[in-house]
């Protein structure tokens, strides 16, 4: 009897992702998920490194994700291009955001890779869009959509999901607590929800 090889699958991004091999983690979540469902051969694997931005990711490309042929790679990038825009003016123009952005996807399917890309989810949990930073998220989010239906990638809309999931569940209109710790980075919650979408699309159940 063969063994199946399990999927290998990189989840490239910024201190959310690093954060997710932690305990209570969101990959740390998917691991164990995987684990108790025999069905779901995955080898999960975190590649996050705080304060990345895209251009950031372009430039380890090679060593933290080509070099180790994953199977599928999870793009999870966005926030740190918008939110550094305005806490010390080191934000990524969305010209530039789209160019690295495409050269990664590119790359990726060139090599025979899945591409699963995820839109950036919040920064701030405010419901009456006082958000500062919600446009450009928006805008950032749309233009990973726009990614997704050109390039042919799965998408994981984690900026859907979150402002779903904050108007149903933020009366008070806080800034945070509901799905994060800090605006931006997960809670026990919001590790939870990240993790079930990603299986969901990881699975081919979306």
């Amino acid at each position: 009897m063969q063994i199946q090889k399990p999927v290998k699958v990189i989840f490239f991004g910024d201190s959310i992702t690093r954060a997710g091999v932690d305990p209570g983690g969101y990959i740390t979540l998917m691991r164990e998920a995987v684990k108790e469902n025999i069905n779901l051969g995955y080898e999960l694997i975190g590649a996050g490194i705080g304060g990345n931005k895209v251009y950031d990711l372009f430039l380890r490309f090679e060593e933290d994700v080509l070099s180790k042929k994953p199977d599928v790679v999870v793009i999870y990038i966005g926030v740190n291009d918008v939110w550094h825009k305005q806490s010390s003016q080191t934000g990524t123009d969305p010209d530039k955001f789209i160019a690295f952005y495409t050269a990664m996807i590119k790359k990726l399917q060139a090599s025979g890779i899945r591409v699963i890309v995820c839109t950036p989810a919040v920064i701030g949990e405010r419901t009456d869009f006082s958000n500062s930073q919600d446009g450009d998220l928006n805008r950032y989010s749309n233009i990973i959509r726009e990614l997704a239906k050109k390039y042919t990638c799965d998408l994981v809309d984690l900026r859907k999901a979150f402002l779903e999931f904050n108007s149903k569940n933020n009366p008070e209109n806080k800034e945070s607590g509901i799905l994060t710790s800090d605006r931006v980075h997960l809670n026990a919650t919001g590790n939870k929800l990240v993790a079930d979408l990603m299986l969901n699309v990881l699975s081919g159940k979306k």
